[in-house]
């Protein structure tokens, strides 16, 4: 019978390789995930029939060695990363997280899947519970404001399935990898203190995140260390949306005596920072200087491009994933918060204080 020449080639499969390397299939699967009991003969055959085949093992194939699914699986916030897709303004955020998680997983034969849970769900457990019993993941990599949820740790804890928390440094079960938030906000502030600003004002992120208190920590730190009154009345609430940002603007730039420098705990409070201060006469950065506590591209294209903190998200996941496979192959968990360093970038919407 003549071949189709256009019809799609058969994957090769483990039975491929067992049949070509005249060995079982369970050798096979145990040289592919490195296991023990394979006489190095026998290993250097089933290799040959690999590279001979051009075998890419399967996840199937992985998991006939033992009880690991060679999966992780991170969770991020539904409602917000659902309201930053619709809204179209650009965050980031989750393509920094895959583009870190993924290719370290792929580095080590591993998968990462990616979930959209509702930390303020009554029905978070049971999504939960549904996303472990379906996928079985070697390790759950946890997104603000999870990793600070005990409903969420204190399941995985109980199921035993090692997890990192991404942005928090509480103490609790797993292990948290972070940059330094507090310090991040320190070395924002004075930067604006180097440059001649006394007025100083703060928008604060949401309270549900641990990370939003020790970035006001941080801030109240460097206005102290500069000498400067720590007034609270230059402390605006938001919680991280352009909404909030525009109405702690609009509060902080109509006191008697305004702030001359602004530091935003998110990119979409930045930038409505940036278009409130325009709407009310304020030149940037002659009148007013403003920073962002996020390096997302908007926040590189605004007019003027904003000087922002740079969160060191792909290499927070990275090192999240790295660390649950090690761990799953019997290395010890780190004890201690893991801290990835920050960059402050500067740019144009940042000059010294006139007049």
């Amino acid at each position: 019978m003549q071949r189709n020449p256009g019809a799609r080639p058969r994957p090769v499969t483990i039975k491929d390789v067992a049949a070509e390397a005249d060995v079982s299939l369970q050798t096979v699967s145990r040289v592919i995930n490195d296991g023990p009991n394979v006489r190095p003969a026998i290993k250097e055959r089933v290799l040959k029939a690999i590279e001979k085949l051009g075998y890419v093992p399967s996840l199937a194939a992985r998991r006939m060695a033992g009880k690991k699914s060679y999966l992780l699986l991170a969770l991020n916030d539904r409602d917000r990363t659902i309201e930053d897709w619709r809204s179209g303004d650009g965050t980031d955020w989750v393509d920094q997280m895959l583009l870190g998680g993924m290719l370290k997983c792929a580095e080590h034969g591993y998968r990462m899947i990616f979930e959209l849970v509702d930390t303020h769900s009554s029905n978070v457990e049971r999504e939960l519970t549904s996303a472990l019993g379906a996928l079985h993941p070697d390790g759950v990599i946890l997104t603000p404001p999870h990793g600070d949820n005990p409903t969420i740790t204190n399941l995985l804890n109980e199921r035993r399935i090692p997890f990192a928390r991404i942005g928090s440094t509480r103490k609790g079960a797993g292990f948290g990898i972070a940059m330094d938030d507090a310090t991040a906000a320190a070395a924002a502030t004075a930067e604006l203190a180097r440059l001649g600003h006394r007025r100083i004002g703060f928008i604060t992120g949401s309270l549900e995140y641990a990370l939003s208190t020790d970035r006001r920590e941080g801030y109240q730190r460097a206005v102290r260390a500069a000498g400067i009154e720590d007034d609270p009345r230059l402390i605006a609430q938001g919680d991280f949306t352009f909404e909030s940002g525009e109405a702690a603007t609009r509060e902080l730039l109509s006191l008697p005596n305004p702030p001359t420098a602004i530091l935003a705990s998110s990119g979409h409070m930045s930038l409505a920072a940036l278009e409130v201060a325009k709407s009310m006469g304020f030149r940037v950065p002659d009148d007013l200087s403003i920073i962002s506590f996020d390096d997302t591209p908007i926040v590189k294209f605004s007019a003027p491009p904003l000087t922002a903190i740079r969160q060191p998200i792909a290499e927070m996941t990275a090192r999240a994933a790295e660390l649950l496979i090690k761990v799953n192959i019997g290395e010890p968990g780190p004890t201690k918060t893991q801290i990835v360093p920050f960059s402050l970038i500067v740019r144009s919407s940042t000059g010294p204080l006139k007049g």
